[in-house]
């Protein structure tokens, strides 16, 4: 099954720190704040689950947690961590076969769509924002290589991480995408943007309007 970390779960987090230290983990903590108390909120691609646990410290309870994980032994790893009174309901599906029967005050996706080839990645963020309620927030973390100013080992760094993760994940993407463009063509409006890594990672807060177009 493509864009399935099974085989990488167990050391996934202390090879993800080796390389980037804190800064993987900084750029989705940062944006936490903007979970309100008893909301809705859908996390696509949560990994180990970690973020749970960091959740857990804003809000101890009220939450209404969907997570949404392809990788069998990363649900297996978050369902061990403290998420304390909140409900949490795991879904071991890949995101394009995820039903839900609601929508959500928030989602939450931090390094998903770095797996998909461009021509699916439209079908992806267009699934995801119909479940996002109007004026709901969607917290987005992920790499960014600036092309009017890149740097050399970014470049190599990001394609070096492609190729692994293509050999032990079975990733599909050959290249980042630049996911900007897919929320301003939506409506969506930019609440906190911060950077990290030396702006080789970012973290953004994006509001839907209430009358956002969707992405045609």
């Amino acid at each position: 099954m493509p864009n399935n970390y099974d085989n990488i779960a167990s050391t996934y987090d202390f090879l993800s720190q080796l390389v980037f230290g804190q800064a993987l983990r900084n750029s989705q903590k940062v944006l936490l704040h903007h979970i309100p108390p008893c909301a809705k909120v859908l996390i696509v691609g949560g990994g180990t689950g970690w973020i749970l646990e960091e959740i857990t410290k804003i809000h101890t309870s009220g939450l209404d947690i969907t997570y949404v994980e392809i990788s069998e032994k990363m649900i297996a790893l978050s369902r061990q961590k403290n998420a304390g009174s909140n409900v949490v309901k795991f879904v071991n599906v890949p995101v394009e076969n995820f039903r839900a029967g609601q929508h959500y005050d928030i989602i939450f996706t931090a390094f998903l769509f770095d797996n998909f080839q461009v021509s699916r990645i439209q079908n992806v963020f267009r699934q995801l924002d119909r479940l996002l309620e109007p004026g709901g927030k969607w917290l987005f973390a992920d790499f960014h290589i600036d092309h009017y100013n890149g740097s050399l080992w970014k470049i190599v760094l990001l394609k070096t991480m492609l190729v692994f993760f293509k050999i032990v994940c079975g990733i599909e993407a050959e290249k980042l995408t630049d996911m900007a463009p897919y929320f301003t063509g939506s409506g969506y409006l930019v609440l906190q943007e911060s950077y990290h890594f030396s702006r080789f990672i970012k973290g953004l807060a994006y509001h839907k309007p209430v009358t956002a177009d969707i992405l045609s």
